[in-house]
């Protein structure tokens, strides 16, 4: 028989289908077992207005056969076949696509979910395969045919002997080459992982014959036994009644599908009818997935067109600011492109996401009204997200939100709301004060919380002058004649301003520019300074030319010797050394300076002793810094690898003796309770 040439007018139309439209190869056979389905679907419908056809929908079904030998892939439906004719214009015309026209025509009808559009999926098997070859048998004809294609060289159509109505699609696997493996897809548990990611809720058993190893019966030998085993679930679970879905199936389904270990902590379940028809699953997790706040961490919802897989994270489905959501949104109205990976059309897209973005407001607003306890509980996990939420795009979402964040009240004693709060206020008070700290605990030892409630607490904060996010904001003007300029994400990262009238602004800005851009983290090997993602320039009082350092090191939450230094703002002048917490020197000592030999402590030093051992109670390790003057002491910083661990000892067994005071598996059951 002659070969046929293609009637797109063009191979290299077809060129670009087989090679350009589909970004992932494994697409192939979601497309060519939706093309099954749809067959299916048309033969049923059909069966339901003639007579004649006697279709049971539980004998239709989809079986996929590998031939690792003959390098062959086989899909085998039984809907309603091809004729020579359809095969000739459904495959032998570039996007013709019959099932399109089927749901033209019957388009009124209900439950009909014709997943085809464009009439070029089928050409998807030509990206892992080298030949192609369909044997079909209309259910109104009764000769079979086989059209059979290597690709852009045409196709041939010949009669074959096939039986049943329905249609045998083989594929003549591509050989190996060194950028390809397409021996991965005559595996069975690629075919399997396919088949449950892309197709694993079409409405039809998609079958295979799995390969077991069984005990013999009365014997401990084993032997391998084949089972015909149905591979995708069908019904999804998002189109069953909520009323008759448990809430152990909701949380099966969120852990299996989006790879969680613990329960979610809420579910939020929705069917619109609307200007766009959509279901969607939601999920809020019960913690802080692991990589949130990192460049690898995408936010977006799995997004579904008729059951079946067409983006595993789109992101424009979800505001940033509810991003840690995670769920599916499944629509018969989706305006899919040629390839069905993404969307023609982002209006739809806007819609759902807005009606999505309300739903999740909703909710949350409901948890907050309903159950307190449980949004306590949420906020604490995602309470920063939505404080970034208002704070993001220039404020514009600040009203939106702002009935959701919390806020701890010093007078309740418990977390509250704005409208809470103001609803409480006197009649006579014209401000809210309010501070913010890395935690409640250390926020109440602020001297402004404690002047606020009326307690008389020493200031141990360095004054703030101002803080700024670019080098150009700075008011130099406002500043004091001294002063002592920092960045907030690094160590060492201060100029020290003793005379405004001699002090070198151009220099100073380009060393603050230089220092904005560096990543600390990573050059330092300090990776925690890597997370300060928001580099700021701060401004403090400059304390005097006098200060002493007091460096406590606390190991499991308890002060264990103190680190004194003199003289830090001219650096190698330095003096230092290691003491223990009643004052006596430690026989221990960092060759690149020179060594204090005794100090005296100031009147003052329990008070500090008492505030270190408040501050470092929850960290395996930290050093709480002080800066001491002739009258006063102030809180510096909390130093969680001094010198990025690598402080040379003298001697050296010091620092393994001082490893040893780390109690790491106590660590890790306090983490485990917590």
């Amino acid at each position: 028989m002659s070969n046929k040439q293609f009637k797109a007018e063009s191979k290299r139309l077809l060129d670009l289908m087989i090679n350009s439209i589909y970004t992932n190869k494994e697409i192939f056979l979601r497309e060519l077992i939706s093309n099954a389905s749809d067959a299916m679907d048309k033969l049923y419908y059909r069966s339901l207005t003639d007579k004649n056809l006697k279709i049971n929908k539980e004998d239709l079904k989809i079986k996929i056969d590998i031939d690792k030998e003959k390098r062959t892939l086989t899909i085998t439906d039984n809907g309603c076949g091809m004729t020579e004719d359809e095969l000739d214009k459904n495959l032998g015309t570039i996007a013709k696509s019959g099932s399109l026209a089927f749901k033209e025509q019957n388009d009124k009808k209900e439950d009909i979910n014709i997943i085809g559009q464009f009439g070029v999926g089928f050409y998807s098997a030509f990206m892992v395969s080298d030949e192609v070859k369909v044997e079909s048998k209309s259910i109104d004809s009764e000769q079979a045919y086989c059209w059979t294609s290597k690709g852009v060289e045409g196709y041939t159509i010949e009669p074959c002997d096939k039986k049943d109505v329905g249609t045998k699609i083989t594929l003549h696997i591509k050989e190996d080459s060194e950028e390809e493996k397409y021996s991965e897809f005559l595996e069975e548990y690629k075919i399997q992982w396919i088949i449950k990611r892309y197709s694993d809720y079409i409405s039809y058993p998609i079958q295979m014959d799995v390969e077991h190893e069984k005990t013999k019966e009365g014997s401990k030998e084993t032997e391998k036994v084949i089972e015909t085993e149905t591979i995708n679930s069908m019904i999804p679970l998002w189109k069953k009644d909520k009323k008759e879905i448990k809430e152990e199936e909701y949380n099966e389904f969120y852990t299996e599908k989006f790879n969680d270990f613990q329960a979610p902590l809420k579910v939020i379940h929705s069917s619109v009818e609307g200007q766009y028809k959509y279901d969607a699953l939601l999920y809020i997790p019960s913690h802080l997935p692991y990589d949130y706040y990192t460049k690898e961490y995408e936010k977006g919802l799995q997004l579904y067109a008729n059951g079946v897989l067409i983006m595993d994270k789109c992101s424009d489905l979800l505001p940033d600011y509810f991003g840690f959501v995670k769920g599916l949104v499944d629509s018969d109205d989706l305006s899919l492109n040629i390839s069905r990976e993404v969307l023609q059309h982002d209006r739809q897209l806007r819609v759902i996401e807005k009606n999505i973005e309300n739903k999740i407001k909703s909710e949350l607003e409901n948890m907050l009204k309903s159950d307190r306890t449980k949004y306590e509980e949420f906020f604490k996990v995602f309470g920063v997200q939505l404080k970034y939420g208002t704070y993001s795009d220039y404020g514009m979402n600040k009203d939106k939100l702002q009935d959701l964040l919390l806020f701890y009240s010093s007078t309740e004693k418990k977390l509250v709301t704005l409208k809470e709060y103001v609803m409480r206020m006197k009649e006579d008070q014209k401000a809210i004060y309010y501070a913010s700290g890395e935690s409640i605990d250390k926020i109440d030892l602020l001297p402004q919380v404690e002047i606020l409630k009326d307690k008389g607490y020493e200031n141990t904060l360095v004054p703030l002058l101002g803080a700024w996010d670019n080098v150009e904001d700075i008011d130099w003007d406002s500043l004091p004649n001294k002063f002592v300029l920092k960045c907030n994400h690094g160590c060492a990262y201060n100029i020290v301003c003793n005379d405004k009238t001699e002090f070198d602004r151009i220099k100073a800005k380009k060393q603050l520019n230089t220092w904005l851009k560096e990543d600390f983290g990573a050059f330092n090997i300090e990776p925690h300074y890597s997370n300060i993602k928001k580099h700021k320039i701060t401004c403090e009082e400059f304390l005097g030319d006098n200060l002493v350092d007091y460096k406590f090191f606390c190991f499991n939450g308890v002060p264990r010797l103190i680190y004194v230094s003199v003289d830090m703002i001219h650096d190698r002048q330095a003096k230092m050394a290691f003491f223990n917490l009643d004052g006596s020197k430690i026989n221990l000592k960092r060759d690149d300076y020179a060594s204090i030999e005794k100090i005296e402590l100031p009147s003052f030093y329990s008070e500090m002793l008492e505030m270190a051992s408040d501050l470092c109670k929850d960290f395996p390790f930290v050093r709480v810094d002080f800066f001491v003057t002739d009258n006063k002491y102030y809180f510096a910083e909390l130093t969680f690898t001094p010198c990025a661990c690598m402080m040379p000892f003298n001697p050296k067994e010091k620092d393994f003796e001082w490893g040893e005071l780390l109690n790491i598996e106590n660590l890790i059951k306090r983490r485990g309770k917590n």
